[in-house]
């Protein structure tokens, strides 16, 4: 249905865009900085799946409207602002809470904070303006008109991204857990890097909003 070639090249395209840090990026690693490996990858995981949301809704035609709305827009992307700082602020708000002995074990938590945090990463990934503008505008140019079954061709072609995202983005989660558990050699210096944890996002969260189409 989709030409290798055009696979190809859009892998490139997406590779080229991924590797350059932005909002899901930056979360993931606020998260980590804030919580761990656990939350890190889980958080991986909802970006992921948020931003193959943006595919199917440009599959059906409502990532178009989210295009060329400038109302809509800017909507989506306050609302993924908000939802940053609020994060970050809770996370600083309970950057005291972290425990140096809770790293070494890091027991598995309730399934229900795992889907939380895998809904927390879902919703910063389809109101990440990054993603939006991405799917919209470059996703739909190497679809083969000719081939027909449009939509579908798209919901095969998101999956490339999406693949690639999940790789990096839990390369960067670790990474920053994985620094998390260096500084976690007392109590005090985990407060600090969880706090940091927490500023990143606030950080992230007042740049997405300030932050244009381009």
């Amino acid at each position: 249905m989709v030409s290798t070639d055009r696979v190809l090249a859009f892998a490139a395209m997406s590779l080229l865009v991924i590797v350059i840090p932005g909002p899901s990026v930056l979360f993931v690693i606020g998260r980590a900085l804030a919580h761990g490996r656990r939350t890190a990858v889980a958080t991986a995981l909802g970006n992921v799946f948020g931003s193959y949301l943006l595919v199917v809704a440009v599959a059906i035609g409502i990532g178009s409207l989210v295009e060329r709305s400038a109302a809509v827009y800017l909507a989506v992307k306050l609302a993924g602002a908000a939802y940053l700082v609020l994060l970050g602020v809770q996370a600083f708000r309970h950057r005291g809470e972290l425990k140096a002995s809770a790293i070494t074990a890091e027991p598995a938590g309730p399934a229900r904070g795992d889907l939380r945090t895998v809904l927390d990463g879902a919703l910063v990934g389809v109101t990440n303006p990054k993603g939006v503008v991405f799917f919209a505008a470059v996703l739909p140019q190497f679809v083969d008109h000719s081939a027909g079954h449009v939509p579908a061709q798209m919901l095969l072609l998101g999956l490339v991204p999406i693949t690639i995202g999940l790789v990096t983005d839990t390369l960067w989660g670790l990474t920053a857990s994985a620094a998390r558990t260096w500084f976690a050699r007392s109590d005090r210096r985990l407060s600090l890097i969880g706090g940091a944890g927490g500023f990143t996002m606030i950080g992230l969260g007042l740049t997405v909003a300030v932050t244009g189409r381009d």
